[in-house]
C-alpha cells in the first residue's frame, strides 16, 4: 500500500472501533492510561497555563472534560462523527473535523494550546497538520504531543509504517490501525520543518519497569 492507503486505513479503523474505544477509556481498561499517560498529558497542559485549548483528535472527549474540570476552556475535534456524538453527550464543545480539513485551514480560532494525545499516527497528514498548528496558536502558545516512546516500542529503530495491534485490549476491537514510526531525531526534524521549536521533552515512566511509557513534546512557535 502507498501512504494514502495507510492513512485511509487509520481512519477506517477508528470508525469501526468507536464503541470498543469508548468503553475502554470510560471503563478505565487501559492500564498505562490509568497509571501514567492520562495524568502526564493533563499535567503537561496545565504547566503551560493556557486559557484556551484545542484537543486535536479528541476521541470520546475525556481530555476536554478533564481540562474543563480544572477551569480551562477546551474544545475537541475528531474525524469520526460517532466519537464526537459520544463526546458531546457528556457535555463540552466538540465538532467533526478531519486532519485534512484542519491542514486546509478550517480551524479559524487561535488558541493558547493545541494538544495531540496519541492521535498523530500517520505520515504525510501529520506533516500537514503540524505546518498548520503554528498558525492556530496565539503568539506565546504551545503545541503538546504525547505519543509512544520510540525507544521502547520494540520496533526496529528506523522510520516506516508498522502494523497495528490491539494486543492487551478486549476482543471487541477489530481491524487495528497501521501507524507510522518515527525516531526521536525524525520527530525533532519534523518539528523544525513545521515552524515549531522543541521547548521541553518529558518521558513519563512506568514505575514498575523504570522505562518510559510515552514521550511528550512541548513545542512553541519558532521565532523568525
Amino acid at each position: 500500500m502507498d501512504d494514502s492507503n495507510f492513512e485511509d486505513a487509520i481512519v477506517s479503523s477508528w470508525h469501526k472501533n468507536v464503541d470498543a474505544w469508548t468503553s475502554a477509556v470510560r471503563g478505565a481498561e487501559i492500564a498505562s492510561r490509568v497509571t501514567v499517560t492520562d495524568a502526564a498529558i493533563v499535567n503537561a497542559v496545565v504547566a503551560q497555563a493556557p486559557k484556551s485549548v484545542l484537543d486535536l483528535g479528541c476521541g470520546e472527549g475525556w481530555l476536554v472534560r478533564a481540562l474543563a474540570d480544572l477551569g480551562i476552556s477546551a474544545r475537541g475535534v475528531d474525524v469520526v462523527p460517532e466519537l464526537v456524538n459520544k463526546a458531546s453527550a457528556r457535555g463540552g464543545e466538540f465538532s467533526v473535523m478531519s486532519y485534512q480539513g484542519f491542514a486546509d485551514g478550517q480551524w479559524l480560532t487561535k488558541v493558547d494550546c493545541v494538544v495531540c494525545n496519541f492521535s498523530l499516527l500517520g505520515k504525510g497528514i501529520v506533516r500537514a497538520v503540524l505546518l498548520e498548528i503554528s498558525k492556530a496558536l496565539t503568539a506565546n502558545g504551545h503545541c503538546i504531543i504525547q505519543t509512544l516512546h520510540p525507544c521502547y516500542t520494540g520496533e526496529p529503530y528506523c522510520d516506516g509504517w508498522r502494523e497495528g495491534s490491539w494486543q492487551g485490549f478486549s476482543f471487541d476491537f477489530t481491524e487495528p490501525a497501521p501507524w507510522y514510526f518515527r525516531t526521536l531525531s525524525s520527530w525533532v526534524t519534523l518539528f523544525s520543518d513545521s515552524g515549531l521549536t522543541l521547548k521541553e521533552m518529558r518521558e513519563p515512566l512506568n514505575v514498575e519497569t523504570g522505562k518510559p511509557v510515552s514521550v511528550i513534546f512541548i513545542l512553541s512557535v519558532a521565532t523568525r
